[in-house]
């Protein structure tokens, strides 16, 4: 299955990747990090140039499932003696700058539009490879753990839905709608929880914090995932170890479907940013405009709600 596939060429590029390298790939017209790199970095030309060429596979893998998954002009850049990137964030500038890598078989650059990333602005291309990196991830975590029906059934669905969803950004949130939906229908919540965290191990690493959770909703926004949010200090049971917050949030990108709204992006990422927070569980309260999520940590409850959770009526 595409999983396999997906995990045999991370792997290539991991073992690529030198913690003190130099080089790094970006698309040249976007700027963007593409997946499976994203932060790693390479020691020399040589390692560069492969890891670009391994790039393009996985991405042409990721379009068995997802024909729209936008095209990138993928280059290797050298980071500067001083520590600055010596790669302008203009096509223009990289033809100068950076080592550039030919897309065999890509569509012209104009395809999207002139060049510009899909959709027309940074924000919308942000989405889209947010909802591509998550879902890449847990395809391979579904794989590894022999979930094979489950993959299965996700890319049936959403094959389905690209022949009716024309518009890029809402196909990406329809692909992560229907495998939370898949997820939590097929497996038990600890598996959910077993998937979640194998997806989390398949990412790279972020940058460390003391406050987790708001990078994750900070993270959340600048990806075009919601629109605000807001958040209550946490509170701490005393007789069980848990912990709890409340979030409010504006705009989410993702719908409620049969009395659920789809939250695995949100466990991935925050997860991500603190991977000892498993178990959790995740509840949803409607409100007149935008969601609450109450999220707890810890204690003895088994994880609930990581991949949909159940949406409760406001008291």
């Amino acid at each position: 299955m595409i999983g396999t596939t997906l995990d045999d060429i991370r792997s290539a590029v991991e073992e690529l990747a030198s913690e003190d390298g130099s080089y790094y790939l970006v698309c040249a017209r976007t700027g963007d990090r593409p997946v499976p790199t994203g932060d790693l970095r390479f020691a020399n030309r040589v390692s560069a140039r492969a890891a670009a060429t391994a790039t393009e596979q996985y991405r042409a893998a990721l379009r068995r499932y997802d024909p729209q998954l936008p095209y990138y002009d993928v280059v290797a850049c050298e980071a500067g003696e001083s520590g600055a990137d010596r790669y302008p964030r203009t096509a223009a500038g990289a033809a100068t700058t950076a080592i550039a890598h030919e897309r065999p078989g890509a569509p012209p650059s104009d395809a999207a539009g002139a060049g510009s990333p899909v959709g027309g602005s940074g924000d919308r291309s942000a989405l889209v490879e947010c909802c591509h990196r998550v879902a890449a991830a847990v395809f391979e975590a579904l794989s590894a753990a022999g979930h094979d029906a489950v993959e299965s059934a996700v890319m049936d669905a959403y094959v389905d839905l690209a022949e009716t969803v024309g518009d890029p950004d809402e196909l990406c949130c329809c692909l992560l709608e229907s495998m939370a939906a898949e997820i939590d229908e097929a497996l038990s919540p600890r598996q959910q929880a077993a998937v979640v965290a194998d997806a989390v191990e398949r990412q790279p690493a972020p940058t460390p914090t003391d406050r987790p959770l708001t990078a994750t909703l900070q993270g959340l926004q600048s990806r075009g995932l919601l629109s605000g949010h807001a958040r209550s200090p946490w509170s701490f049971d005393r007789d069980d170890g848990a912990r709890s917050v409340v979030v409010l949030v504006d705009g989410y990108a993702l719908s409620p479907r049969d009395g659920q709204l789809p939250v695995l992006p949100v466990a991935v990422e925050l997860f991500r940013r603190q991977p000892d927070w498993q178990p959790a569980t995740l509840d949803v309260v409607a409100l007149e405009v935008g969601w609450k999520l109450e999220l707890s940590l810890g204690g003895d409850a088994p994880p609930r709600g990581l991949a949909n959770a159940p949406i409760r009526p406001r008291a």
